[in-house]
């Protein structure tokens, strides 16, 4: 028999969470309605909602469990976008691909299949069918943290990489705690106490969730804007060492072309707008000499041309500590991942060796592993998203107008 403030402690608690959670929704679809990160936030947040109405331990008591099914297959799929939200959040690049899409439905059909059909049953496909859905959490958990993991060293922003180690840590720890604890309850269903328990936890980590990306700036935890990243040219009078270049993002069609690709050395990629500085900020002359150094590496000794260029070993090379390296490249260059910071250089050097009519017979996978990619696939992938062409295309189109 359950306690009347045993249920109203687990009504408060859910009331409470479905409010931040809608709050939370709100936020992301009226801050960046247009990126990923923010769109897969929604679905997750709104998709929570569903799970805590489902779980309520009364609901799960008193309706049919083919009723129940919806909110099951809502639940289960949960796993999916917890981990597209994470790729989202800590990818600037992630696009969604059909194969997302096509896990959730799979993972949500499979889980109201059991719901409605399988569980209780004597078919012999039950012990598959019910053991395939209490691995979803398990697998997707996993599959989420590889993919922060996999970003969290080319991530520059401080604020966003301590984020990722929360959301990774507790998110994994939840579903693979609430996995064992399914496992343990009679018909997979939690108790009055083990349901609140799950509530308030869920509780813990939205709301500190909610709060440190509410706290964040929009610029550290989101790209400004979507679009091409420009390839720009470095000024001819621009002063030694000066790394400040244009900030703007623009279309391809408005991209400035290098004018040769040997003569002068790459121009430093376009960032996203840098924070402007307070004009009270006091010069800081060991920042000036780190990007002076910085500068020299990159685009006089061609420090990107390295196919293993980290921001470790490039940190070892200027012999700095790597959190300083990463606070100049982020909070005064404007960069928020390393990979892309480098690719820059290594696109600059490239699109000027495609628009030099005396390279017109190199290969492009040259140009490609000379200027630093591993192979041609990522460069194809990282021009086009720069330029909106191809090389070929690029190439085709720069030595016409020549």
């Amino acid at each position: 028999m359950t306690s009347a403030p045993a249920t109203l402690l687990d009504a408060a608690l859910r009331g409470v969470l479905l409010a931040l959670l809608f709050v939370l929704a709100v936020v992301l679809a009226r801050d960046r309605p247009r990126l990923p990160a923010a769109r897969a936030g929604v679905a997750l947040t709104l998709g929570l909602g569903i799970q805590v109405i489902g779980a309520t331990p009364l609901f799960e008591a008193l309706v049919p469990r083919l009723w129940q099914a919806p909110l099951v297959a809502v639940s289960v799929g949960n796993a999916v976008l917890f981990w597209v939200f994470v790729q989202a959040l800590f990818d600037d690049d992630f696009v969604l691909r059909p194969r997302h899409v096509i896990a959730w439905l799979a993972v949500a059909a499979l889980a109201a299949l059991n719901c409605a059909v399988v569980a209780g049953s004597a078919s012999v496909l039950a012990p598959i069918t019910l053991g395939l859905q209490r691995a979803v959490p398990l697998v997707f958990a996993v599959l989420a943290a590889m993919a922060a993991a996999s970003q969290w060293r080319a991530d520059l922003v401080e604020g966003r990489r301590r984020l990722r180690v929360f959301i990774v840590v507790t998110g994994v720890g939840y579903s693979i705690g609430m996995l064992v604890v399914r496992l343990a309850s009679p018909r997979g269903q939690l108790s009055q106490l083990s349901a609140t328990a799950d509530a308030a936890m869920l509780l813990l980590i939205v709301a500190v969730v909610a709060w440190r990306m509410l706290r964040l700036a929009g610029s550290e935890l989101f790209p400004a804007a979507l679009g091409h990243v420009a390839i720009p040219v470095a000024a001819p009078d621009a002063p030694p060492g000066s790394i400040a270049l244009a900030n703007e993002r623009m279309p391809p069609e408005e991209a400035a072309t290098p004018a040769a690709a040997e003569p002068s050395p790459p121009p430093h990629p376009a960032p996203e707008p840098a924070p402007t500085p307070s004009p009270d900020a006091e010069p800081d002359p060991a920042e000036d000499r780190l990007a002076e150094s910085l500068q020299r590496a990159m685009a006089v000794d061609r420090a990107y041309r390295s196919e293993d260029l980290s921001i470790a070993s490039l940190a070892a090379r200027l012999a700095v500590p790597e959190y300083r390296l990463r606070r100049l490249i982020n909070q005064r260059l404007g960069h928020r991942n390393f990979n892309a910071f480098v690719n820059g250089f290594r696109l600059a050097e490239a699109t000027a060796a495609l628009a030099d009519p005396l390279k017109r017979e190199l290969p492009v996978l040259t140009i490609a592993l000379t200027a630093g990619f591993q192979s041609i696939g990522p460069f194809n992938r990282a021009f086009k998203t720069a330029t909106g062409l191809t090389p070929t295309e690029f190439r085709r189109q720069k030595l016409a107008e020549s």
